[in-house]
């Protein structure tokens, strides 16, 4: 498990992040309904050449929850952002994944942050997102917040299996879900499905073009949630470059892959030290 002993308050609200290693910094930015600890089985093998500063979304993970917060993609940049700035990053190296892909794409084209590479995969990123399920849980949000326990938690396991290729282990399922579960958690997991709206990546997406920096882009080949052809596009348009597909992996690639997002990250941060 990562540790997260920091606390940052961040436009009212509290932020948990970690860091660990030692070199040039790398930003790790995870995605929904998961959290930091996405990067457990990655992390270890990039600290040796990168200081790796990671953190839970607003509203995910061990960072604050509460009734009447905002915790849309409208909002996740602008934390970004105000982390880079509190870190003193200027051109880190960022590993991104899902709406942490949306919000790193964000924070570049709204709020000026600049990359030193960028390595992407799985990202909610181009139009048309969002599964029948955050449809409709969309449409129904009370009723599914004030459900019985026993109903979401075999929900939420069920969900959280679906982002992946291969049976999640019971560690993996225990980690993803903790901080959905309670009178704190349950709530909040509704909330951010409630809060998904696809005008946060339209507004960027007419403005997607080359970073300036090196960009990877890799794609589980078996993703349910995203297929692997917004893969292709998005990296036509980020990079110009063919986007990497990864046999064997659905949208959660640090389950079913993460030796193929470690080697991707060390081909980047190699290349990008020539």
């Amino acid at each position: 498990m990562l540790e997260l002993p920091y606390t940052s308050n961040i436009h009212g609200n509290a932020v948990r992040w970690g860091k660990v290693g030692d070199g040039p910094p790398l930003v790790a930015v995870h995605g929904t309904p998961f959290s930091s600890q996405v990067w457990r089985r990655i992390v270890p093998h990039i600290m040796d050449r990168r200081t790796v500063y990671y953190f839970d979304l607003v509203g995910y993970g061990l960072s604050e929850m509460r009734e009447g917060q905002d915790v849309s993609l409208g909002v996740q940049n602008k934390v970004l952002a105000a982390l880079f700035e509190e870190w003193g990053l200027t051109r880190p190296d960022v590993l991104a994944h899902d709406f942490g892909g949306a919000t790193v794409l964000r924070a570049y084209y709204l709020d000026g942050l600049r990359y030193g590479s960028l390595t992407i995969f799985d990202a909610v990123a181009l139009a048309p997102w969002g599964s029948p399920l955050v449809q409709h849980v969309r449409k129904h949000t009370a009723a599914f917040a004030e459900m019985p326990e026993y109903m979401h938690k075999a929900m939420l396991r069920a969900y959280l299996q679906t982002a992946a290729r291969n049976e999640l282990s019971k560690e993996a399922l225990e980690i993803y879900s903790a901080p959905w579960i309670g009178p704190v958690g349950q709530p909040a997991f509704y909330r951010q499905i409630a809060q998904m709206d696809q005008a946060y990546t339209d507004e960027v997406e007419p403005l997607y073009g080359p970073l300036g920096c090196p960009v990877s882009v890799l794609w589980g080949v078996c993703d349910e949630w995203i297929p692997p052809e917004k893969g292709e596009a998005l990296a036509q348009s980020l990079s110009g470059q063919a986007c990497q597909l990864v046999s064997g992996s659905g949208h959660l690639v640090q389950e079913d892959r993460p030796e193929a997002i470690v080697a991707a990250v060390l081909k980047q941060i190699s290349d990008h030290a020539r």
